[in-house]
Order: structure tokens, then C-alpha cells, then sequence
């Protein structure tokens, strides 16, 4: 997948994106509170317009994760232990001033988690991602030239599946019939996918093999650097943890998560 976005973070190492996310992710496993999460998406959201992806396209890529977390705070706050004045009583089921907390708290946070994560995969060409991991972090070339073909060929096992499902589609297969029988034609489908991927995956081993991929020597066409750009983006992931830590300690609302 190439980045198109040619934006202000699209230029910068991949590396230092990666250890922002790092980062913002580890203040936000260590509490569960809204306070926190609400601090670092209201950061995130500020800065967004430096990666050069619109919002639809944010939107298109996130969704599935919204809805999910959607359900996971509404769940939570139903299953959580009430505290505080009810809101809702329903009989077994209710919400309370806290287990509504709780289940706000827990979306704010996936979100957060979420947000920083789409930015990383939207704003990073994965062949930048795994110049940097070799050249800077030192890992094994085989493994990362491993990764990078993994990551590409996800796409492509996407539009063969559109494929495989339109030529189903076209000879009668799957379009109709019960529940059953459109589950067992996707499972049908998806071991046709398999397949093929397993074969792909033999044939780009070798290919890979042939070229010098598992050579102990190696050079590359592109130098991955450091820049002032790079400073600032750790310097902004160091500062907006810290700011949503210490505003949720100040508020009261820091809950480490192995006090619960």
C-alpha cells in the first residue's frame, strides 16, 4: 500500500511516529478514565490536519472500530457495579453515574488507542517502516523484507476475495439460498483464499530467496534519517502523555488499572 497523504507527518520517520503512538498508548493501559483519554483524542484530533488525510477517509478507515467500541462502553455500563445516583433501571439491567463512567471511560480510551494507530498506518509507507526497523532499530533484514511482503499482500487478498465473490456470485453460488448454505459457501471461498495465499507465499519465498533477501550483506536504495521534525513529534508524544496524566491525577479521576 503506498501512501498517497502528503502531509506534514507523511514526511517524517516512521519511527518516531511509532514510538509517539508507544507512548500515548502506554499512558492509556495505565488507567481507566475518561479524563486521560479525553486529553490525548482532544490532541490527536488537533493535530490531525498535519497528516493530510481528510476526515472522510479517517472515517471510512475507523468505523468497525467506533461501532465496536460504541457497544463495548454501552455494555460496559451496563454490566459494570453501580455506584452513585441510577440513571436507568430496567430490573437486572441498569445504569448508574459510575458504570456510566466506566463505560464512557472505556470508549474514550479504545478511541484514543484507535485514532493514533490509523494515523501511523495512514501517514507511513510500509517500505519506510521497514527501511527504519532495519537500519536504525537493527532488526533481522530477513525478517523485516518477511513483514513488509505480509503487509502487502494483505491488500491483495482483499480483492481477490471481492473477485472470488463476484465470480460465485456470477455462476449462482452463495447469492441465495438459506443461512446455512451462504455459510458454508464462504467457508468454501475463504479455504479457495487460503489456498492461493499459501501458493503466493511459496512462490514470493523463493523469489525472495533467488534475489539475496537471505544474504548476510545488504544495501539500500534509501537512507533512513533522523530530523528536527522527527524531535518534534516525540517531543509532542512525551507531552501529551504526561499532560493527560497529570490532568487526570489533578481532576481525580486517575484509576490505575492494576488498583481495580
Amino acid at each position: 500500500m503506498k501512501i498517497t497523504h502528503g502531509g506534514w507527518l507523511a514526511e517524517a520517520n516512521p519511527l518516531s511516529k511509532l514510538s509517539a503512538v508507544f507512548l500515548l498508548t502506554l499512558s492509556l493501559a495505565l488507567s481507566v478514565d475518561w479524563v486521560s483519554g479525553g486529553i490525548v483524542l482532544l490532541c490527536l484530533l488537533a493535530v490531525f490536519p498535519l497528516s493530510g488525510v481528510s476526515w472522510a477517509t479517517l472515517f471510512r478507515r475507523i468505523w468497525p472500530v467506533i461501532i465496536a467500541l460504541l457497544l463495548a462502553a454501552w455494555g460496559t455500563a451496563l454490566a459494570a457495579a453501580d455506584s452513585g445516583r441510577v440513571l436507568m433501571d430496567w430490573g437486572y439491567l441498569s445504569i448508574s453515574e459510575g458504570s456510566l463512567a466506566t463505560g464512557v471511560a472505556i470508549g474514550v480510551r479504545g478511541l484514543a488507542i484507535a485514532l493514533p494507530a490509523a494515523i501511523l498506518v495512514l501517514t507511513t509507507d510500509p517500505s519506510d517502516l521497514a527501511t527504519a526497523l532495519a537500519q536504525k532499530w537493527r532488526l533481522s533484514p530477513r525478517f523485516v523484507m518477511g513483514t513488509l511482503a505480509a503487509m502487502r499482500l494483505v491488500g491483495v487478498m482483499a480483492e481477490e476475495w471481492q473477485t472470488l465473490s463476484m465470480a460465485r456470485r456470477a455462476r449462482g453460488v452463495g447469492a441465495s439460498g438459506s443461512l446455512f448454505s451462504r455459510v458454508k459457501a464462504n467457508l468454501g471461498q475463504a479455504m479457495a483464499l487460503l489456498i492461493q495465499s499459501v501458493r503466493r507465499a511459496t512462490r514470493l519465498a523463493v523469489t525472495m530467496e533467488a534475489r539475496g533477501f537471505g544474504g548476510k550483506a545488504r544495501t539500500w536504495a534509501r537512507e533512513s534519517s533522523f530530523s528536527p521534525r522527527d524531535l518534534l513529534i516525540l517531543c509532542y508524544g512525551v507531552a501529551v502523555s504526561a499532560l493527560a496524566i497529570a490532568v487526570s491525577v489533578a481532576w481525580g479521576a486517575w484509576n490505575v488499572v492494576w488498583a481495580r
